[in-house]
């Protein structure tokens, strides 16, 4: 039954008291929990409230606050308290009430959320699902904005909705940024590395390679503690660590996708490869933390945005010529994830800080996807 926008009686299957998570943007360490949006709010005409039910937490949503100003991530979801934001997250939700003709309480979406109890959004339904049309969301990427009703969605297998909210949002990073080199013929490379090698985002690019026709090397570079779960995923070829840059084989051309974001890393790749190092991708910033005066050293890379990519790529194929390939490779990729990963549960304020806190410093086990709730 429709919401009608008038308050109303929560289902006490949700929080009557709801929060939100913010981090102060200038100190990413500084976490609080803040009273969230009122479950029992009148809706607006074409709105949707959404209760957010579980969320995967990972290296990504760190990198979302790093670059929060610079790409706008902290657009999404305004805070309510000047100079802190709300981190974005990918997860599941339900529609908890609805004004919006087409959307029906009870339904399922996967998508953005922040770290809340509840998200209200100014709905569009379309093919897919939803898309959130506010006002402060349009200027922003679009990629962002889709909210994916699980009946329509061809990526959606409910055995693996964890899975799902761990990977699939890197995997689409994952899945763009191998078809843009692909696209390029690899640059002519014999080789490709990539750094932080044991993240999940490095591991689906790695995965694709060590899968295609070209027969490229694939290379990961890792710390030492993370070098013999990277070597057991099967995907690279060579496993070094970043103390071992020297040893890169230098007979052949080499194009680096740079998911660490580490300048040192790059200066050694270029004194040791020179003119071999044909491109390099700037990716993604698990190395945040690091000083970055040497930057200006480590020579050019070019960003790659995937919301971009996959703007053209929607272009050449259409809609449903890129979902169908997506498709295809994450059925692909995820049929050997149970080997290694395990999901941990955990849901409530201090599991949420505890594991934000480990995504910040680096001390995630690789092997671990967490999948919380507020």
């Amino acid at each position: 039954m429709r919401s009608s926008g008038k308050p109303h009686r929560p289902d006490p299957r949700f929080p009557i008291v709801a929060v939100d998570l913010l981090v102060q943007r200038d100190d990413l360490h500084v976490a609080k929990f803040v009273q969230g949006e009122d479950p029992s709010r009148a809706l607006e005409a074409d709105e949707v409230q959404l209760r957010i039910e579980k969320f995967a937490l990972t290296a990504n949503n760190v990198t979302y606050a790093v670059y929060g100003d610079a790409i706008g991530y902290w657009g999404y979801f305004p805070s309510s308290e000047p100079g802190w934001g709300r981190p974005p997250v990918w997860g599941f939700a339900e529609v908890a009430a609805s004004r919006c003709e087409g959307v029906e309480v009870g339904e399922r979406y996967y998508g953005f959320y922040p770290i809340s109890s509840y998200l209200t959004v100014k709905a569009k339904p379309n093919t897919a699902g939803l898309r959130d049309v506010a006002a402060h969301r349009l200027s922003l990427p679009k990629a962002y904005n889709q909210y994916f009703l699980t009946d329509r969605d061809p990526v959606y297998d409910p055995d693996h909705e964890n899975e799902q909210m761990i990977l699939r949002p890197l995997f689409v990073t994952s899945f763009l940024a191998f078809d843009f080199l692909a696209d390029k013929g690899f640059v002519g490379a014999g080789a490709v590395a990539l750094s932080s090698a044991s993240s999940k985002t490095a591991y689906g690019i790695a995965f694709l390679l060590s899968s295609h026709e070209s027969k490229i090397q694939v290379i990961g570079l890792t710390s030492q503690k993370n070098r013999k779960f990277t070597a057991g995923l099967g995907c690279y070829d060579q496993v070094l660590t970043y103390d071992e840059v020297a040893l890169m084989p230098d007979d052949q051309s080499l194009v680096y996708v740079d998911v660490a974001g580490s300048p040192k890393v790059r200066v050694g790749l270029k004194e040791r490869l020179g003119d071999r190092l044909v491109y390099s991708m700037a990716l993604g910033d698990t190395h945040w933390d690091e000083d970055k005066d040497r930057a200006s050293l480590a020579g050019e890379q070019e960003f790659f945005f995937a919301p971009t990519w996959l703007a053209k790529r929607t272009e050449d194929w259409g809609v449903k010529g890129y979902v169908d390939r997506l498709a295809e490779a994450w059925r692909t990729f995820s049929e050997p994830l149970q080997g290694w990963m395990t999901v941990n549960h955990e849901s409530g304020e201090e599991a949420v800080l505890r594991v934000w806190q480990q995504q910040l410093t680096g001390g995630a086990d690789p092997a671990v996807g967490n999948v919380l709730s507020v």
